[in-house]
């Protein structure tokens, strides 16, 4: 892959509109993933590459939320184990399979997170004081946590909605407090996947690294949105991110 001025700009852009769009709501390697494609990475490649920007992206994230006290660090061990074993067993997977087996699943739940949004808006935007969920006592929220695992160590796009769904819908966190968990969760297992994918020799570096520059810029920006944006606000942004995924997904 050549790195030229055009594919520094084209990286680095996909990288911050990423980074804002996966930090607020999920979605954001609808971006990557084509971008370094069209850059003339394979498939495969492009799935192991596209890690190294949401890592990083990831750290910025969790880091920000953090110091804005809006990370349940009490949470974070029952809510990382599943998902960290989830996304081992699904970069594995993604080692070997077409992730093109898992379009349909997608399509199916950001489909179903659009018509939740609309018709019944509090299932995944829990009043505010509403009791939360741990995972230890939650056998549904547990396993939940595993197969978004699974999901985002196999493909990644997309993963962000499933963790929003599990983390506001099912554990009943508010968009605020999820937002900042499923940075968490995302930091776990993708880190996971990158090693994995590292071992394999499915990394192309720079190209991850001049991605990652934009993502972290995005990244941090949509943080400061988020610890003072209303619930609705951000909850009528993840409506909207769940719409163009839609279209990105019947598109590709």
């Amino acid at each position: 892959m050549e790195i030229s001025l055009t594919a520094i700009l084209l990286l680095s852009a996909a990288g911050f509109f990423a980074g804002i769009i996966n930090t607020l709501a999920g979605g954001g390697s609808n971006l990557t993933l084509p971008a370094l494609m069209v850059l003339g990475l394979p498939a495969d490649i492009a799935n192991g590459t596209n890690r190294v920007a949401i890592v990083l992206q990831c750290i910025i994230g969790v880091k920000g939320f953090d110091k804005h006290d809006a990370l349940d660090r009490p949470a974070l061990g029952p809510i990382l184990v599943p998902t960290i074993m989830g996304g081992l067993i699904g970069a594995l997977g993604a080692a070997v399979i077409p992730a093109i087996h898992l379009k349909p699943i997608l399509l199916f739940m950001i489909l179903s997170m659009s018509a939740v949004i609309l018709v019944r808006p509090s299932t995944l935007a829990p009043e505010e004081g509403t009791p939360v969920l741990s995972p230890i006592k939650s056998n549904k929220g547990w396993w939940s946590l595993f197969v978004a695992g699974v999901y985002g160590g196999f493909v990644q796009a997309g993963v962000g909605f499933i963790l929003l769904a599990v983390l506001a819908g099912v554990l009943r966190y508010d968009l605020k407090r999820a937002n900042a968990l499923k940075m968490a969760c995302t930091l776990a297992f993708t880190s996971v996947s990158l090693i994995i994918f590292a071992l394999f020799d499915q990394v192309a570096w720079i190209p991850g690294l001049i991605m990652a520059g934009g993502s972290m810029t995005g990244a941090s920006l949509a943080v400061k949105f988020a610890v003072k944006a209303s619930q609705n606000t951000i909850k009528w942004f993840l409506f909207l991110m769940t719409l163009l995924a839609v279209v990105a997904g019947l598109i590709s």
